[in-house]
């Protein structure tokens, strides 16, 4: 189940869109952002309420 989330990049500051699976469980993956191309840290964790939450961060930042 792929679900779509809204993040902003934690270096050039660019609202975009990724796609997550929630269906793997907790993750922890790079991305490259789609306007600076840098390397985000993305992580996803499903909450007890079944809600999927993502985390981003700089690598400089993990």
């Amino acid at each position: 189940m792929l679900t779509p989330r809204t993040i902003q990049c934690p270096y050039c500051g660019e609202r975009i869109e990724i796609l997550v699976d929630a269906s793997a469980g907790d993750q922890h993956y790079i991305e490259d952002c789609q306007v600076c191309c840098r390397p985000i840290s993305v992580e996803v964790w499903i909450g007890a309420d079944e809600d999927v939450h993502v985390n981003v961060a700089g690598e400089d930042e993990v």
